[in-house]
């Protein structure tokens, strides 16, 4: 191809994913390879891409996109999660905007509604991930929602119950007064909230007397059963067997004793309120007190409440406390912050609220999961989420897994006219049930509520490859346990777990070996990208304006798992510019011309440095993989290629213009230009696959597209070699530096001599002269007098300027802050070697670091004292 002025990342991206799917090399059968799998945390179908997507799926299809290379059968399942609480909510709205009330519908009807929303939008969040570059395996696309993956929920939930981890009963739960349905512990988001603090007064019945009552509820006041009181509080021992009246509504209600009541807070009473707190409940329970439940399902005040019915809870409140405050019956109002519940769908805030609903015991199924971890056979990575895990796993709670919903996978539970229950897949199954155990099944109908959204996504690695209903299958022996799974902290319990005790409770094993838990995303602030702040950035448009290559780097190149990402739009430009760096040093190498020779001394000595290089870069990439430092290993493949292979060794072995260049060094060039290309096109793989297709390569057979070229194995490294040319690039550097402080121009060559002392520089005379724009080049065995000086190594290197461009006194200063600098550095060495504590403790190779270091500063000082007074 004819290499454009400018890299058009629009054109290529369109082409190359195209491309790819039309070659099916995303596509994944079991073989005989090693297999590599991950399946995509799915997102809600109601969702489109953010900027935690783009962070959670590059990440994804880095880890894919390198085991591909490496010649692993890599397998990345996509799909989507129902979310029953969101889609609902949605399909609600847009009825609501048509002008349909979900009352007036049927299930049926209400479904049919939902379904053709699903399959409008749902794909939404799917076909943008393509834009991203997901290498995906798309024929294998789940949805929770799929038939047989709710049949495997389905079969799960009944193996459950007959093993006893399943029941039904009326309980305390959290109730979401605006998605109309209970919700898990872990659904609860807890909120710091200025409220109100209502000190009420209580009449002692029979009296004029009364007691001071602190709430933030007022607007519950008309369900209090007791008034209860600490045994040992002095101040209310006159209160003993005596009741009150609840204010506004005149009930009577005991005082009641109990030590769970804290003197200390507010007035050292406390309002018992047993259906809308779940320690009142409690302790209603143990002085068997009523239960008044005076909300709706959708937190509006019902008959029972005797006032305000119809009311929202919230306006309620403040027209309780202006009543109050007419009958004389508030002492005070103070501001107060407390803790709240919001529900982590509808951000609506919790009602604790006693509920007939079905729960799934924890405890046993939840000690494997804390097992796997602990013993190393997952890996939480960072492994700083391992306290938090063990802590929530050793103190699980019975898990609510019954929505008032009618999208998701419905109970398979079924009631008679009497309303008795049995759990059977089929209403064919339930009648049977029912007739076994010799009871009717007249008017035979099945539970309403459907199943929590987590308890089908904690099926998902098993489910996608129909694991649950066919667990001998091809697919799901050979994928299955997968490899790795990319994910956030936050869902670490309401998921990541819930996966590990359904792995093992059907297969024994865990179902992933790494979990790897990326940071959230935030804006320079500090502050979480959120919609409603207003602070994220469209993910499409950042790929529009940067390239979908500069954008995935730019989110990599400060994102270290488990750790925040401070996110800025300048990190994409910085990915811009890099892939800009990598297009035009490939325009450079194609625009040399060619004359058929072999490689110069000084070209091969470059050459065997930059391999070395190389190959002692791949080892260090392979090591942050290893380790999932996914932002190190993109910086050192970053630093690898913008300095090393283009600001250095291109430079080193470009011919002088129009002049061409050795042909065996071309295809050296060639040939390391392939290697970095692979090692970047894990992060970067439109821009890698654009380049790897240019003629200027040639044939490369099974080699055909980069996306399955082999990756870099690791090789043998020479660091002798490495650190020699470090010292070339050191003189190279500090050349430079004379010029810029002296205002020399570039243009302008300078004579250089140098005096070395532990290594053999000669080979690289050609490249210092070159890069270093010298004018004489010598070694020398004395020191040079009325010369700029300054180390490289241990070697000395002179710069002899004309007197006029030399400021003596300036460089007399220069040397001397050096010295005072290396003998501030000596102290701490020789304190560090002086502690005989560290010198007995430490290992062998880290003293003789030290000394070495001590060795080095003496012989500087030396040097440069000798320099200063060579200077007169």
């Amino acid at each position: 191809m004819n290499i454009a002025k400018t890299y058009n990342p629009k054109e290529a991206e369109d082409k190359w994913y195209a491309y790819w799917l039309e070659k099916g090399f995303f596509h994944s059968t079991p073989d005989d390879r090693e297999p590599y799998t991950i399946v995509m945390p799915p997102p809600n179908v109601t969702g489109v891409l953010h900027m935690g997507h783009m962070l959670n799926n590059t990440i994804q299809d880095v880890l894919i996109r390198r085991a591909r290379m490496q010649g692993k059968n890599a397998c990345w399942v996509p799909g989507t999660d129902h979310a029953s609480i969101a889609t609902e909510a949605k399909v609600v709205a847009m009825l609501k905007e048509q002008g349909i009330d979900k009352k007036s519908l049927t299930r049926e009807d209400f479904l049919k509604h939902a379904w053709e929303w699903k399959e409008k939008y749902g794909g939404i969040i799917l076909k943008q991930l393509e834009k991203l570059g997901a290498s995906c395996d798309w024929q294998r696309t789940k949805f929770t929602m799929d038939a047989d993956l709710s049949e495997a929920v389905i079969d799960t939930f009944i193996k459950f119950y007959r093993e006893g981890y399943i029941y039904r009963g009326v309980r305390m739960v959290n109730w979401d007064p605006q998605g109309k349905t209970a919700l898990s512990d872990e659904e609860v988001i807890r909120k710091e909230v200025n409220q109100k603090l209502y000190y009420i007064r209580y009449t002692i019945k029979d009296s004029n007397d009364y007691i001071i009552i602190a709430t933030t509820r007022p607007e519950t006041i008309m369900a209090d059963t007791a008034i209860c009181i600490n045994p040992q509080d002095e101040r209310y021992q006159h209160l003993k067997g005596k009741t009150v009246l609840v204010p506004l509504i005149n009930r009577e209600i005991p005082i009641i004793q109990d030590e769970y009541v804290e003197m200390e807070f507010g007035t050292g009473c406390l309002k018992v309120t047993p259906a809308h707190d779940l320690n009142d409940y409690e302790l209603g329970q143990k002085h068997n007190l009523p239960v008044i439940d005076i909300l709706n399902d959708d937190g509006t005040l019902n008959e029972k409440a005797e006032i305000l019915i119809g009311e929202d809870r919230f306006i309620a409140r403040k027209k309780v406390a202006k009543l109050l405050e007419e009958v004389g019956q508030i002492e005070k109002i103070e501001d107060y912050k407390s803790q709240v519940g919001f529900s982590e769908r509808t951000d609506a805030a919790i009602e604790p609220k006693l509920s007939m609903q079905w729960f799934c015991k924890m405890d046993e199924l939840a000690k494997p999961a804390l097992e796997y971890v602990e013993n190393g056979s997952i890996k939480l990575i960072p492994d700083k989420f391992f306290a938090s895990y063990k802590h929530w796993m050793e103190n699980v709670k019975d898990w609510c897994i019954s929505r008032q919903l009618w999208w998701g996978q419905r109970i398979p539970a079924w009631y008679n006219e009497k309303n008795e229950w049995v759990v059977a897949k089929t209403e064919e199954e339930a009648i049977q049930a029912f007739e076994d155990d010799g009871k009717t099944a007249s008017g035979i109908r099945q539970e309403d509520d459907v199943l929590d959204t987590w308890f089908s996504s904690a099926l998902w690695p098993m489910s996608v490859f129909d694991g649950v209903r066919h667990p001998d299958n091809a697919d799901f022996k050979y994928y299955y346990p997968t490899s790795d799974l990319v994910t956030a902290p936050e869902i670490l319990f309401f998921w990541v777990a819930r996966m590990i005790i359904m792995g093992h409770d059907y297969t024994q094993k865990p179902p992933f070996k790494n979990v790897y838990l990326t940071g959230i995303v935030r804006d320079k602030l500090g502050r979480k990208m959120s919609k409603s702040l207003g602070n994220s950035p469209d993910p499409i448009e950042l790929m529009e304006q940067y390239g979908t290559d500069g954008v995935r780097v730019g989110m990599l190149l400060s994102s270290p798992a488990g750790n925040d990402l401070m996110f800025d739009v300048s990190y994409c430009e910085q990915g811009r510019n890099f892939a800009n760096k990598i297009w035009n040093a490939f325009r450079l190498v194609k625009g040399w011309e060619t004359v058929d020779k072999p490689a110069t001394e000084a070209q091969k000595n470059t050459a065997s440095w930059f391999e070395n290089r190389f190959n002692q870069a791949v080892a260090e990439i392979d090591e942050h993989f290893a380790h999932y430092r996914l932002s190190d290993a993109l910086m050192t493949t970053y630093k690898l290629i913008w300095d090393d292979f283009c600001a250095w060794y291109l430079e080193l072995v470009k011919p002088a213009y129009q002049t061409p260049i050795e042909s065996e060094t071309l295809e050296t060039v060639k040939g390391f230009f392939q290697k970095v290309l692979k090692l970047a096109h894990p992060f970067m793989p439109f821009l890698t696959e654009e380049l790897w297709h240019d003629a200027m390569f040639g044939s490369r057979e099974a080699e055909d597209c980069i996306i399955v070229a082999r990756y870099p194995e690791k090789s043998a490294f020479d660091e002798d070699v490495i650190k020699e040319f470090e010292i070339v690039q050191q003189i190279i550097s500090e050349v430079r530096n004379v010029r810029n402080v002296k205002g020399i121009s570039p243009k302008v060559a300078l004579p250089l001599a140098i005096n070395t002392i532990d290594i053999d520089l000669s080979k690289y005379q050609d490249s210092i002269v070159k890069l270093g724009n010298i004018s004489e080049f010598s070694f020398v065995q004395e020191k040079v007098t009325g010369a700029l000086s300054f180390l490289a190594g241990k070697s000395e290197c002179y710069v002899k300027l004309e007197a006029e461009n030399i400021d003596v006194e300036a460089e007399r200063e220069r040397i001397s802050k050096e010295i005072a600098y290396l003998k501030g550095f000596l102290v701490s060495v020789e304190k560090k070697l002086s502690n005989e504590r560290f010198v007995q403790n430490a290992k062998p190779e880290i003293v003789q670091n030290e000394q070495n270091k001590k060795a080095d500063a003496e012989a500087k000082i030396q040097i440069l004292e000798e320099s200063l007074a060579g200077l007169g």
